[in-house]
């Protein structure tokens, strides 16, 4: 009986453990919604895979959308791009072109965009062992790292 025992619960283990492998392993286990609290913003993003197979994510919900100066929803007014200051803060792009590095079981080859200062910075992410992305921005010799946790669907 205890061999048996011992058996299932080995079993168990293993399935386990090939789940989180797998997720933080393969280039789509990256798709999913997320929800951050980074420097005192709280926002949800969507990553999704281009028809070309890199990753895209977009904001969909910010905690506070709405501008307390205009009780508007609030513009992404620091976008470089000038054509883009008019989008709604929770329709941002982060990033887009991602690519998965399967040798090194990242994610990287694209920028990824700071809404707060209006900046876009070198992107590698990665998963940690807690489940958590951690994406690691870099621009010129300096990193900042965020991290998104996964939404339970």
């Amino acid at each position: 009986m205890k061999k048996i025992i011992s058996i299932v619960v080995l079993a168990l283990i293993s399935l386990v453990s090939f789940g989180q492998n797998a997720r933080n392993n393969t280039a789509d286990s990256i798709i999913g919604n997320y929800e951050s609290l980074h420097e005192g913003d709280a926002y949800k993003v969507e990553v999704t895979k281009n028809s070309n197979g890199s990753y895209k994510a977009r904001i969909y919900w910010v905690k506070d959308a709405v501008d307390p100066k205009t009780g508007k929803k609030a513009l992404d007014v620091k976008n470089p791009d000038k054509a883009l200051r008019n989008n709604p803060v929770d329709n941002v792009v982060l990033f887009d072109g991602l690519k998965y590095d399967s040798a090194k079981k990242v994610w990287n080859g694209a920028k990824i965009y700071d809404p707060q200062r209006g900046i876009k910075a070198n992107l590698t992410c990665s998963f940690l062992k807690d489940g958590r992305l951690a994406l690691k921005g870099s621009l010129m010799g300096i990193s900042e790292t965020a991290y998104w946790t996964p939404i339970a669907k």
